[in-house]
């Protein structure tokens, strides 16, 4: 037994090369190099405190999703994240750089130091460049997560009062999120909304149907118990006005009204976005939930964070110009499929619209487009690699009413989105809204309720709304069509100019 014990190679004895291996190799396993060392009672806590971290690492990644998703989405759990990443990175070069210091060789030449002391060096630079950037990573995540969602200081009157016991999903079957996409560029005198839609998703499913408004609809329509319809009874519009009333479009909406009725909603962080969801939601007959803003000029940013999109383009797309006053865009995206856009380029393909027929309905069919793109772009390996990008392009870009505490289910939700059906519902620009002028909302409603639950009678419930017409002008008859084509199909290469 003595002879046999005395046999055993001290660590001192093995090689430099090999000690250097041993030392290195123990970073991915903390401890090892200790037990090798013959320091087994520390290497052996050391071992299992690993193992037990890799293994609740690897238990909550498989099987608590939601839960790792929830405290990614926590500003306080992500500054704990963030103290614990800083206190962890230290500890583990200081076993690094011990393990190696006990099992060097106590005579070795210069040139297996210097080697030894390069490489321990180099690994020690990697392991501080790799925690340093999870903690820049988490850092961003928390900014993103405080600047864009609103916490118990945020102030809207028109969101939905949600349980929070309850799973927020069985209070709301049907998610309604209205999309605006502002510009507030040079020459604007404020935000306009030229972008407005709807997403209404089946928060079971995932199944999501957009639903576009034009910027011109003039005389949209507030529920008969705003304080709105009583200041616009036959909805917004001048009466005594002329025929057509650029100030009294949609797009108008979000600068106007604050500005000619400060507060008219209660307090808000958003008024202008508070009251085209309550107008919008009363054209469609939808309540709609909550908003997401994102400024166009900024949204190149996001785009470019992404590493561009892909789409087809059926037909030259102009790049600026201005038909009103005459100028011709600088250039046009040309067709073809499968056009890889960068940031500026996927701007112009979902605005574009200078003497392109049917101008307004085809910006908006190209702005579905992009969604999907973006949607499809939007991969977890994707958002990983760009997401210090990304993130700092949101905290610019993003505004919205979406509670910071419901950002889990929303993350959640957003993956069955990914992987579901999206939809656009044509909300009939021929019978109902041959111009902007006098919409037929009662007959938009009507489509919308037959696309959105199929299986209900076609005769719209009764509600108690205002009219948004005049009270002597009779409302027609909506005829209902089938509404919901696949964007799979809509946007998929299809040469020819839009009808």
């Amino acid at each position: 037994m003595r002879a046999n014990r005395a046999r055993r190679p001290s660590p001192r004895r093995r090689s430099a090369f090999a000690a250097l291996t041993i030392a290195v190799l123990g970073v991915l396993l903390p401890g090892t190099a200790y037990v090798v060392a013959r320091r087994t009672k520390l290497g052996s806590t050391l071992i299992v405190l690993s193992l037990a971290l890799y293994g609740g690492a690897a238990y909550v990644g498989l099987r608590q999703r939601d839960a790792v998703i929830s405290w990614a989405l926590n500003p306080a759990f992500l500054n704990w994240m963030i103290v614990g990443l800083t206190a962890i990175a230290p500890v583990w070069i200081v076993v690094l750089v011990t393990s190696y210091k006990m099992l060097r060789p106590l005579a070795v030449g210069p040139g297996s130091r210097l080697l030894g002391a390069l490489v321990i060096g180099v690994v020690c630079f990697a392991m501080t460049v790799s925690t340093a950037t999870g903690a820049q990573t988490l850092m961003a995540q928390r900014n993103l997560v405080t600047k864009v969602f609103g916490g118990d200081e945020s102030k809207s009157q028109t969101r939905p009062t949600i349980t929070p016991k309850k799973d927020i999903w069985q209070q709301l079957p049907r998610l309604n999120i209205l999309l605006l996409g502002a510009d507030d560029g040079e020459g604007r005198g404020g935000t306009r909304t030229d972008t407005v839609m709807v997403a209404s998703i089946d928060t079971k499913t995932g199944n999501t149907s957009l639903i576009s408004l034009t910027r011109n609809f003039m005389r949209m329509p507030f529920p008969a118990d705003s304080p709105l319809h009583k200041k616009f009874p036959t909805g917004f519009w001048d009466p005594n006005g002329p025929k057509e009333q650029s100030e009294f479009y949609l797009d108008a909406m979000y600068r106007n009204i604050p500005r000619m009725y400060p507060g008219i909603l209660g307090p808000s962080d958003n008024e202008g976005a508070d009251i085209l969801k309550v107008s919008v939601g009363e054209a469609l007959g939808l309540q709609i939930h909550y908003y997401v803003q994102i400024n166009l000029a900024g949204f190149a940013q996001l785009v470019e964070a992404l590493g561009g999109i892909t789409v087809n383009i059926n037909y030259p797309v102009p790049v600026g110009g201005n038909d009103d006053k005459k100028i011709p865009p600088s250039r046009y995206l040309a067709p073809g499929p499968n056009r890889k856009l960068n940031g500026t380029d996927a701007l112009w393909f979902a605005r574009g619209r200078y003497k392109v027929p049917t101008a307004d309905l085809a910006r908006q069919a190209r702005q579905r487009c992009t969604i999907k793109a973006i949607v499809e772009r939007a991969t977890p390996q994707n958002v990983l690699t760009n997401y210090d990008a990304i993130a700092k392009a949101g905290e610019q870009l993003i505004r919205t009413d979406i509670p910071r505490n419901q950002l889990g289910a929303f993350a959640t939700l957003g993956a069955r989105v990914k992987t579901a059906k999206i939809t656009n519902v044509d909300l009939d620009k021929q019978k109902n809204f041959p111009t902007g002028r006098n919409p037929n909302y009662a007959g938009m409603r009507e489509i919308v309720a037959k696309a959105l639950n199929p299986a209900a009678r076609t005769t719209p419930v009764p509600r108690t709304v205002s009219s948004p017409r005049p009270p002597t002008a009779p409302q027609p008859k909506a005829t209902p069509k089938p509404a919901a084509d696949d964007l799979t199909s809509a946007c998929a290469y299809n040469p020819g100019m839009p009808r």
